[in-house]
C-alpha cells in the first residue's frame, strides 16, 4: 500500500514537473480535456437544473388531474387533419360531466388565451397570463392568497368583471398601496380586484397560477365572444379523488362524452383525455433526448482530450527513456513503470477535468443571477466529471505507459546516452 502511495507521489511530481517544464504543450493538450469535460457538465448541469425546476413547479399538482379538450399534450397517432376537425370541448359539457361523473373530487371549465395587457390608471402590464376559469379553480388547483379571495359561484356562473392578480403584478401596478378594491383594465374592461395570490416563485403552473398570471370567471369571456373564439382553447379540468381507479374513470369520461356527442360505435375520441403524468413523461423524455445529444457533441472534444493527452504521454516516455532505464536497472518491476505513466496521465486528466469543473461553476453562479434561475452544478454532475476525466487519462496512457515498461534497460539508458 505504502509504496502505490510512493508511487502516486511521485506521478504527481512528474505530472506537475511536464506542467512547469513544458506549459504550453501541456496546457494545449488538457484544453482538450477541459473544453470536453466543461461541454458534458455544463449540458447535464443545466438539463438537471432545468428537470429540477420543472418537477419542483409541478410538485403542488395532482399528477392525476385531468385535462379534456380537443388537443393532445403529448404525440398523437391521429393524423392533424383530423385532429384538426375535433369540435372544442363546450360548456355545457363540463356541467353534464360535473354532475354525471364518479370518482371526481372537483372539475371546472377553462380557457387557454392569448396573453393580454393590464392597466391601472397610467401603468401598463404587457404580456399578463389571463386564466378565465370558473370557481372550482381554485380547489382544484389549491391556490393560496396573499390579500383576498378568489370569486364565488355567484360571480362565475354571471361573469362578474372581478380579478385575482399574481403578487408581481400586485407589485408592479400597485406597488405599497392596497390592491383590493381598485380597479385595472383588460380587454379594455374594467375588473375589480378582489384578491392577491401568495408569492410561489416563478413556476410553471399548467393553464397559470404563477405569481405572473390574472384569473377571472370563464362566463366574462364567453359572454364577450362567445363559444366559437379562435383565440382560446376550452378545457375541462377534472380532479380524480385520491385513489381512484384512472383507467376506469378515463373510460367513464370517454363513454359519457361519446354518448353526449353521439360518437358512434367504431369511430375513434373526436376529444382528448390528457393526464399530467403523461405530461410528466413526456418532459422526461425530452430532458432525456437532451442529455443524449449533449453527450453525443461533448465526445467529440473529450475524444480530441484524449488524443492529445496520449501525445504528451508518448512524447514525455520519449524525454525520460534514460530515467526509466535507470530505474529499471535499480530493480524497477514492468507494473512499477507502468503505472508510473498511467497514474501520470490520469493525474494530467484530472487536472483539465478540474479547471472544466471549475468553469461551470463559475458559469452556473454567473447565470443564476443573471437570468433569475437556479443553475445548480450538484455532487453528481462533480463526481461524474472527475471519474469521466481519470476514465479518459486511463484510455490515453495504456499505450505510453505499456510502451515504457516494456523498454530494455541497457537500450534505455545508452538512448538517452
Amino acid at each position: 500500500m505504502l509504496l502505490y502511495l510512493r508511487l502516486l507521489k511521485e506521478s504527481f511530481a512528474f505530472a506537475m514537473n511536464a506542467l512547469r517544464n513544458n506549459k504550453l504543450r501541456t496546457m494545449l493538450s488538457l484544453l482538450g480535456v477541459t473544453i470536453g469535460i466543461f461541454s458534458i457538465i455544463a449540458v447535464l448541469a443545466a438539463v438537471d437544473s432545468l428537470d429540477r425546476k420543472i418537477k419542483a413547479d409541478l410538485s403542488t399538482l395532482d399528477k392525476n388531474t385531468i385535462y379534456l379538450t380537443s388537443q393532445s399534450f403529448g404525440p398523437s397517432d391521429i393524423p392533424r387533419w383530423k385532429r384538426e376537425q375535433f369540435p372544442n370541448v363546450k360548456y355545457e359539457e363540463y356541467q353534464f360531466l360535473k354532475i354525471s361523473l364518479s370518482n371526481v373530487e372537483n372539475s371546472c371549465f377553462q380557457y387557454f388565451s392569448n396573453s393580454q395587457n393590464i392597466k391601472f390608471e397610467s401603468k401598463t402590464i404587457s404580456n399578463v397570463n389571463v386564466v378565465p376559469v370558473t370557481f372550482e379553480f381554485v380547489d382544484v388547483q389549491r391556490m393560496e392568497f396573499a390579500q383576498g379571495r378568489f370569486f364565488n359561484e355567484l360571480e362565475s356562473n354571471s361573469g362578474k368583471q372581478v380579478v385575482i392578480v399574481g403578487f408581481d403584478i400586485a407589485e408592479q401596478l400597485f406597488e405599497n398601496a392596497d390592491p383590493i378594491g381598485k380597479t385595472v383594465r383588460i380587454y379594455g374592461k374594467r375588473f375589480t380586484v378582489i384578491g392577491v395570490t401568495k408569492r410561489k416563485g416563478s413556476g410553471m403552473d399548467i393553464g397559470g397560477g404563477d405569481d405572473t398570471s390574472a384569473f377571472f370567471p370563464s362566463s366574462f369571456l364567453r359572454s364577450l365572444y362567445g363559444d366559437n373564439n379562435p383565440n382560446v382553447l376550452p378545457v375541462i379540468v377534472i380532479k380524480p379523488e385520491k385513489g381512484a381507479d384512472m383507467a376506469a374513470l378515463k373510460g367513464e369520461i370517454s363513454q359519457k362524452l361519446r354518448n353526449l356527442r353521439g360518437v358512434k360505435q367504431g369511430e375513434i375520441d373526436n376529444f382528448f383525455i390528457n393526464v399530467l403524468s403523461g405530461f410528466t413523461d413526456l418532459i422526461d423524455g425530452v430532458i432525456s433526448n437532451m442529455k443524449f445529444g449533449g453527450w453525443i457533441i461533448s465526445l467529440f472534444s473529450l475524444l480530441v482530450g484524449g488524443f492529445g493527452i496520449a501525445n504528451i504521454m508518448f512524447v514525455s516516455v520519449k524525454e525520460r527513456t534514460n530515467l526509466i532505464g535507470i530505474q529499471k536497472s535499480l530493480g524497477a518491476k514492468n507494473k512499477f513503470i507502468l503505472f508510473q505513466f498511467l497514474f501520470e496521465a490520469v493525474i494530467l486528466c484530472v487536472i483539465g477535468g478540474i479547471v472544466g469543473l471549475l468553469l461551470v461553476w463559475i458559469t452556473a453562479l454567473i447565470l443564476t443571477k443573471v437570468l433569475d434561475f437556479d443553475f445548480v452544478l450538484g455532487l453528481g454532475n462533480i463526481i461524474l466529471g472527475t471519474s469521466l476525466a481519470a476514465f479518459i487519462g486511463l484510455i490515453a496512457g495504456i499505450l505510453p505507459a505499456i510502451s515504457a515498461s516494456k523498454l530494455d534497460p541497457v537500450e534505455a539508458i545508452r538512448s538517452g546516452m
